[in-house]
Order: C-alpha cells, then sequence, then structure tokens
C-alpha cells in the first residue's frame, strides 16, 4: 500500500472523530433518541413515556390511598404592587390598598382536616397582616396548597393534569436527568403541552423508581386572571406523608386594565394524623343508607373566631421572619400608632362631605361581607360593577344586582333572604324580586319559601288565540298593538322531602296582572290599508256593529284592565339515587346518576280574588347530567306542559317553560333556555313540548385556532327544540365558549323547517366564576 493511500486513511479517519465529536455535542448520548436517556448502572436506555405509563398506570391508586388526615397549615403571603393606576380600586376581589404602599405581609394559621374523596375543611384560626383582610385570589389560593396531585384533574376541574389517563393527547414527555444511586433512582420528567391552552400546564416531576410517586412537582399555567407557578413537595417514601404535599411555594401574577401585583405565598403542612384506607373496609356492610356520605363529608368551618395577638403568631410561625419581613410589619404598626390615628381623625373632620362621598365611593366600588353579630351576614357585590351586564339576542342588554343575607340558629336551621334588582335597557324595563327561604327541620329538609316580585310582562294568550283564528292577513304580530300587562305575583310554599330524593312543595302562587297602558289594537281590510276598526277595552266604537258580523269582535269585550289569579300549587320531585351527606343536623343533597323527574300541578281558583277566573295547568319535567369524565358532561331536559279547564280570559304563564327577564351566565337552566325565540311565543300557547341537548368539553373546535385556544375555558353544541301551535316545530342550533372574562354563544334558528334568524349570547363572567 503506497503512502499516499496511508495518507488519505489517516485522513479519513481524523474527519470521522472529527464528525462524531460534533455528534457528540450536537446529541449527547443520552438524548441519541428523542424522549430517551441512558439508565445508570446498566448502559441501557430508558424513555420518558416509559417512565409515565406506570406513574399514570399506579395515579388512582395513590389518588385513593389516603382516606382521611388532620393537619396545622401556615401560609405566609407577600404582595407587591409593580404597577397601578386609578382603575385598582375598582377591582372587586382586591383588598383596600393604602396609599403610597405597594407592598403587604400576611400570614395564617389553620387547622385543616381532608376526608376522602375530596372534601376539605379549613379552619383559619389565627392571621395576621398588614392589610385590612387575607387576599385568597377571590377564593382561588387554598386549592393550589391542598393539591391531590395524583388526580386527573387540578383545580376542581379547570385543569388537565398530565397524569391524566389520557395526558399523553395533550402532553409530550421528555427526560431531563436521571438522579441518585442505583436502588434509589429519581427521574426528572419535564411535561410540555401539545398546544397552547388555560386547560393545560407545563413544567416537571421528580418521580421514585420502582414505586412511581412524585417526590415534588413544578407546574405553571393561567387561570382565569391569574398566571401562578406552583412548586410542591411531597412527603419520602416509605413515610406516612408519602403521597400528600408538605410544603408548597406558590407566585402569581395578576394583571388587569394596567396593574400588575405580584405575590409569593409560602405553605407548611404538619401532619398530626393521617389515615390510609384499607382494602379489608371494602368488605364491611354499614348500616347506613349506601346513599349517606356523612364518613366522607365534614364541613364546618369558622373564619370568624381567629387570633391576632402577635406574640401569640410568632410561637405558631415553622420559620422565623426575615429583617424584611419585619420591617413591613413595623412600618404597618406604626401607621396604626394612637397618635398618628388621631392626626388623621383631625384631618377628616375638616371636611366631613369628604369622608361621606369616600364611604359611598366604596360601597359603590368594592363588595362587602358584613359579619353582625346575633344578627347574621350581609353580603353585596358592588354597586357599580359593569361586569353584571349581559346581552342576548332576543332580551337585549340587561344589567343585575343581587344582595344575601344569612342567619345560622341553633339546630343548623337557617334564614335566608336574596333580595334582586335588575334592569333591561332594551326594553327600558325595571325588575326586582326578594326571595326568603327558611329551614326549619333541616334534617327532612323541610322548609318554607316565599317570593315577591314583578315578572316578565305578559301577553294575554286568549286573546291572541282568538285573533290566530281570524283570516292569515289580519294576523300579524308587527300589525297587533296588543299591550303588554304588568306581573306583580306571589308565591308561598312549603318544601318537605319525604324520603331521599322524594321532595313535596305545596304552596300558593297569586298573580296580579295590570295593563301597562290601556289595550287598543287595529283590524284592517285584508284589500285595504284604510282603519275599520280602532278599539279599547270593553268598548266598540259607533258604526262598526256591521263589520262585526264578519269578523268576530267579541273578543274585545273580554279585554280587562287588571286580572287576578289565586291558585294552590303542588310540585313532586323525584331524583332516584340521590347521594347526600349530613352536616350536623342538615341533609345536604350532593348528586346523582339517574335524571331528576319533577311534575308541577297548579290549579286557579274563581272569585277569591277580584277578576280572579278558573283554570288548570299541568307541566312534567325531566334533566339529567351525564359526566363523561374529564371535563366532558352531556346535559338532556325534556318537558311538556298544558292548560286545561280554562273560563274567561287567562295568562298562559308556564313554570317550566319561561324566559328568565334577567339572564344568567354559562350556568343556566343546563342550556334549557331558547335564545332566539321572542318572548310572545311563551304566552301564546296553551301547550307546549320541547327538548334540549348539550354538550360541553374542552378542546372542541377552538382548538385547531392554537392562537386563540388559550383563552377558552370550555366550549359547548346546542341543540333545542319546540313544539307548539304555528311552530311545528322550532329548532335552535348554537355554539358556545366559555372564558375566564365573558361567555359567548352564537345560535342559528328554524321555524317549520325554514331558516330564521342567527343571534348571540354574551355575558361578562369575570369574577362571577
Amino acid at each position: 500500500m503506497c503512502p499516499q493511500t496511508y495518507e488519505d486513511i489517516a485522513k479519513l479517519v481524523r474527519w470521522l472523530w472529527i464528525g462524531l465529536g460534533i455528534l457528540l455535542l450536537l446529541f449527547p448520548l443520552g438524548k441519541v433518541r428523542a424522549g430517551y436517556a441512558p439508565y445508570p448502572y446498566q448502559g441501557k436506555l430508558i424513555s420518558a413515556d416509559s417512565i409515565m405509563e406506570k406513574v399514570i398506570f399506579f395515579a388512582p391508586l395513590y389518588e385513593r390511598i389516603v382516606d382521611s388526615y388532620n393537619a396545622e397549615l401556615y401560609i405566609k403571603g407577600k404582595i407587591n404592587i409593580k404597577k397601578q393606576n386609578k382603575l385598582l380600586r375598582y377591582i372587586p376581589t382586591l383588598f383596600r390598598i393604602r396609599k403610597g404602599v405597594k407592598e403587604y405581609m400576611m400570614e395564617t394559621y389553620n387547622e385543616l382536616s381532608f376526608t376522602a374523596p375530596d372534601i376539605y375543611d379549613q379552619k383559619v384560626t389565627a392571621t395576621m397582616g398588614t392589610a385590612n383582610e387575607f387576599w385568597d385570589l377571590n377564593g382561588q389560593l387554598p386549592q393550589y396548597f391542598r393539591l391531590n396531585i395524583y388526580s386527573p384533574t387540578i383545580l376542581t376541574d379547570k385543569l388537565l393534569s398530565p397524569l391524566a389517563p389520557n395526558a399523553k393527547k395533550y402532553y409530550r414527555y421528555r427526560i431531563d436527568t436521571i438522579r441518585g444511586r442505583a436502588h434509589d433512582l429519581q427521574y426528572v420528567i419535564r411535561f410540555i403541552p401539545k398546544s397552547k391552552s388555560f386547560q393545560l400546564i407545563g413544567g416537571y416531576m421528580v418521580v421514585s423508581d420502582n414505586v412511581w410517586s412524585i417526590r415534588e412537582i413544578r407546574f405553571s399555567g393561567r387561570s382565569e386572571i391569574l398566571a401562578f407557578s406552583n412548586h410542591v413537595r411531597m412527603g419520602e417514601v416509605g413515610c406516612a406523608d408519602e403521597f400528600l404535599p408538605i410544603y408548597s411555594d406558590f407566585e402569581v401574577r395578576f394583571k388587569m386594565a394596567g396593574n400588575v401585583i405580584d405575590g409569593s405565598y409560602m405553605a407548611v403542612l404538619q401532619y398530626k394524623k393521617i389515615k390510609q384506607r384499607d382494602p379489608a373496609t371494602k368488605l364491611r356492610r354499614s348500616d347506613k343508607s349506601r346513599y349517606d356520605l356523612s364518613a366522607s363529608y365534614t364541613l364546618r368551618c369558622d373564619t370568624n373566631a381567629c387570633v391576632r395577638d402577635t406574640a401569640h403568631f410568632k410561637s405558631l410561625r415553622p420559620f422565623p421572619l426575615d429583617g424584611h419581613e419585619d420591617s413591613l410589619y413595623r412600618a404597618y404598626f406604626l401607621y396604626r400608632d394612637t397618635v398618628a390615628r388621631k392626626e388623621r381623625e383631625k384631618k377628616q373632620k375638616i371636611n366631613k362631605n369628604l369622608e361621606f362621598w369616600g364611604t359611598v365611593g366604596d360601597a359603590l366600588v368594592s363588595r362587602y361581607t358584613l359579619d353582625l353579630a346575633s344578627v347574621g351576614s350581609v353580603r353585596c357585590s358592588p354597586l357599580l360593577n359593569p361586569l353584571l351586564l349581559s346581552y342576548s339576542h332576543s332580551n337585549g342588554i340587561s344589567y343585575r344586582q343581587e344582595f344575601r343575607y344569612n342567619r345560622l340558629f341553633p339546630g343548623d336551621r337557617l334564614l335566608r333572604i336574596s333580595p334582586r334588582i335588575g334592569y333591561n335597557f332594551t326594553r327600558n324595563e325595571f325588575y326586582w324580586s326578594v326571595r326568603g327561604q327558611l329551614d326549619y327541620w333541616p334534617r327532612k329538609r323541610a322548609s318554607l319559601h316565599f317570593d315577591v316580585g314583578n315578572g316578565n310582562r305578559i301577553y294575554s294568550s286568549d286573546v291572541l288565540d282568538e285573533l290566530k283564528a281570524m283570516p292569515d292577513s289580519l294576523f300579524d304580530f308587527s300589525q297587533i298593538h296588543l299591550d303588554y300587562f304588568k306581573d306583580l305575583y306571589c308565591r308561598v310554599t312549603h318544601s318537605w322531602e319525604i324520603v331521599n330524593g322524594l321532595t313535596l312543595d305545596v304552596g300558593l302562587s297569586i298573580h296580579r296582572r295590570t295593563e301597562v297602558e290601556r289595550s287598543n289594537f287595529k283590524l284592517l281590510l285584508p284589500d285595504s290599508g284604510d282603519l275599520i276598526a280602532s278599539t279599547r277595552a270593553g268598548e266598540e266604537e259607533e258604526g262598526q256593529k256591521d263589520r262585526s258580523e264578519v269578523w268576530d269582535l267579541s273578543v274585545l269585550s273580554k279585554l280587562r284592565h287588571t286580572y287576578s289569579s289565586f291558585a294552590p300549587r303542588v310540585t313532586l320531585r323525584w331524583t332516584p339515587g340521590q347521594y347526600y351527606y349530613m352536616n350536623g343536623d342538615r341533609k345536604v343533597n350532593l348528586y346523582s346518576r339517574y335524571p331528576t323527574l319533577t311534575v308541577d300541578w297548579e290549579r286557579g281558583i274563581k272569585g277569591v280574588l277580584p277578576g280572579s277566573g278558573a283554570y288548570e295547568r299541568v307541566e312534567v319535567d325531566l334533566q339529567h347530567n351525564i359526566p363523561l369524565g374529564l371535563m366532558r358532561d352531556i346535559y338532556y331536559r325534556i318537558g311538556w306542559g298544558k292548560f286545561t279547564n280554562q273560563e274567561e280570559l287567562y295568562f298562559v304563564d308556564f313554570a317550566n317553560f319561561t324566559r328568565s327577564n334577567l339572564p344568567v351566565g354559562w350556568n343556566d337552566e343546563i342550556g334549557g333556555v331558547f335564545q332566539l325565540l321572542d318572548r310572545r311565543w311563551y304566552n301564546s300557547s296553551r301547550e307546549y313540548l320541547r327538548a334540549h341537548l348539550t354538550y360541553e368539553a374542552p378542546f372542541l373546535l377552538m382548538k385547531h385556532l392554537m392562537k386563540y385556544t388559550q383563552y377558552v375555558l370550555n366550549e359547548r353544541l346546542y341543540l333545542n327544540t319546540l313544539l307548539v301551535p304555528h311552530l311545528m316545530p322550532y329548532v335552535e342550533v348554537g355554539y358556545g365558549i366559555g372564558t375566564h372574562i365573558f361567555d359567548f354563544g352564537v345560535f342559528a334558528s328554524f321555524a317549520n323547517w325554514k331558516y330564521q334568524e342567527i343571534g348571540c349570547k354574551f355575558t361578562f363572567e369575570l369574577f362571577n366564576r
């Protein structure tokens, strides 16, 4: 072999080594194949997917392995206002900000109890802070510290866990590192969402070899208006708290309307008693009903009996405060100093008007809960809150406001009073109602109810029916000027659960319907636009008697200005397989795997009130919610109703087939609402048959729009059908999305198999979820 050949071979070998070195730099040996890493001590490759298959396999077992526990929970939070403007004080979920103060310190000490499957009882026993209240992110904060990380969903079905059975559809997994000794390996697995969504999270977890349990997990994402990152450490392998969190670092950023607030919270859990599930308990039989879940539900929370003594709280802290935290407290205590407070009070006395209007301003823009000793508690949202506005195609723009009063008596007896007001800007109509409930025998769910208010303005259906019998050229809603009737109602009901799941309601329904204006409508000749009749209620103009022989105008004599009704009412409601729990003496119904059947009967009695007539109403309603798992549900509802035995003029006003004058948002009557149906049709027929079907799930259609998917929390498909005379059938199909700020739906309607129109529904949901 010639020297030139040796030289060529040597050059080739050098280039091969250089190329191999470059490959090793670009693709380390542990990542020769995507998702793989070298398995220590054996020299083989192991994939992230194979590890996660084992973790996901054991997750359902670890999710239910803890039956109950008692723990002490300490939470320390620091709030830093990075950016603020004048709109900051209008955010209803925020604590009251002091002028010139950017940083706040908050601490709470809690007694926490857990009972399976997912019931937490948290009692605040001590609290300290430099703000007027502990900022718990509108009630969302506690759920970040008491996670069951093995559950398929996180934060009460808001986030899809990377440990869910179908998580591989939504996450990619990668091994970052493998650490530890041969008998105690730990895998650091990174999980990455395949698409942008508020329901998916990104981060990493540390998995123990052989037992496939998690030592720590860090995940970040978005929940409504918050961007968060949570680092959770679990107990050690073999310890009683192996499957429970013992430490959490939670960071959150709140951004809205140019305001930026950073929060950092630390939570430490010290367990006093942990009870793991014993497989032998499955064989035991209980004397209690199998639907009684009282052993899993113990909800007794007292947030008012809190210790605020500084020395006492110092003894409760698991870690001492650092220098910066001490300085925040010193500045706050100086602010509260008596001398400084008296000086501020002197300055405030200079102008009483400023003090008065400042209080009024707080009431207008802040949410209040007033706990009054021996009286009860009153809760109200801000009086000026644009987030309580809603819009629908058929109902226009509406605004609503609610107040709540609660009073708890001995024996778990409870009094609730809920005033509600609202205004429809499209129709210039004001609505009000006051609902009350007294649970006097909570063990049997026995209670007294009253409901007073003004309802939907309503048409006289009897007149409409007779007008429909006239020639088609005379029947047209746009040409019939029949005025609305205002409805003032009062309902008194006694409710009693006879046996579990079977409830009987007995009561009275009283209505007084008054014309908005005196009735006035016009009849037009088929071949002429000239007016031939114009009549007020109960009156006929001279010269029209000859025409009344052609068109029967006797219907006009039925019109009065005020109508009353007095009707006993009986409602029977049956839910088979009703699960419940006992909270002291109070029975609280939970859920059922079966549908709820309701039969409602009402009989009007003639002559009890002035102008009251006789009628009979019967309605049957069946509704069911079928969970499909992992945030997917099917809702269906079927209803039928009929008015019979009517005398004189009466008003068709069904209990189930009705339209709320102030529509609510996403959680309406499980989709059992017609969004585009003109409200006159609700009162124009003595009989109806309707059916509703709704499918709710994330990742339906918006997953194909990757840029916008992250803002969608849920999606819905609607199918609504109605059968009434002159609408055979009426059909609505729709699609809706729910976000953390608003809910939006678009609907198309068809009447008598012909296309009618397209409309939409829009409601603000920020701070309302």
